[in-house]
């Protein structure tokens, strides 16, 4: 008796583990490209007709390559592209591992001439590297998403790169100025402070945007960057806060709006009434 009643219990245990497991892969099969793993630190909400959620570090990449393409003039579909293609190759990370000799936020390969792996590991030779592989694709404009990818990456997964496009899609809204107030990241412990963030700052918003004419500011306070108009206003904004963790970035100031570190979110406040012409920003004091 007792030995029928523990072959029982056996027997319904290993029927809950098959159903268990037969769940989780239904759950998969139906789902996966839409599931999200937890993030280790939650810190940039981007909310633009759609809401993505990364860490301080993937919204940094994602500003610098969506700058990047703005700056060498791209239409914005390329930046959903290499979104996209960054999300899927490394998920907005600069690894400095992959497949073979793969390397950085678009996994390019030595090997295959990308580049040096110093070079290839710099978030904007990498991204400037892809836009220029793009651009020699004939048609690319008007190809979905992950076939453009494709062209340039050449991978064994020539569709994965679609199921990221929602997402990228969201992040080029918010970077290229499309929203208001559109990215909101909280800040621990900042990397940078002081002079050294501001001139950090000047030197990386050159970079990124080529604003050239940019100088460090004596006065942390006023730190101020030109606005040919409300998009350009909050592209730089939004770059802004996107670099807030790994800059120093205290709080940013766009028209009536303004984010803090403290508070990790824009709230209105008294403005002047006329036209923005500058994000103003400050970074966090020398301690």
């Amino acid at each position: 008796m007792r030995v029928r009643t523990r072959a029982a219990i056996v027997a319904a245990g290993v029927v809950v583990a098959v159903v268990a497991l037969l769940g989780v892969w239904f759950v998969t099969k139906q789902f996966g490209q839409h599931l999200r793993l937890p993030l280790a630190s939650r810190t940039c909400t981007v909310e633009a007709d759609g809401e993505v959620v990364l860490s301080a570090e993937q919204m940094a990449n994602a500003a610098t390559i969506a700058a990047i393409g703005m700056q060498r003039e791209m239409p914005e579909r390329a930046v959903v592209v290499a979104l996209a293609t960054a999300y899927q190759e490394s998920h907005l990370r600069n690894i400095a591992h992959g497949d073979r000799d793969s390397l950085g936020l678009f996994q390019q390969r030595p090997s295959q001439g990308w580049g040096t792996p110093e070079q290839i590991q710099d978030p904007r030779y990498a991204a400037r590297k892809f836009y220029a592989a793009l651009k020699k694709v004939k048609g690319w404009e008007e190809m979905r998403v992950t076939e453009a990818a494709q062209r340039v990456q050449r991978s064994a997964y020539p569709e994965a790169y679609q199921k990221w496009a929602d997402e990228s899609e969201v992040l080029t809204r918010a970077l290229l100025g499309h929203a208001t107030g559109a990215v909101a990241c909280t800040v621990g412990s900042p990397t940078m402070r002081g002079p050294a963030a501001a001139a950090a700052l000047v030197e990386s918003l050159a970079l990124d945007w080529g604003l050239s004419d940019l100088i460090p500011p004596a006065d942390l306070t006023g730190f101020a960057v030109p606005a040919a108009d409300s998009r350009n206003g909050w592209r730089y904004a939004h770059w802004l806060v996107s670099h807030a963790d790994d800059h120093g970035v205290k709080r940013v100031r766009f028209g009536d709006l303004e984010w803090t570190a403290e508070h990790g979110t824009w709230a209105k406040v008294k403005g002047s009434g006329a036209e923005p012409t500058q994000v103003l920003a400050e970074v966090f004091a020398a301690t």
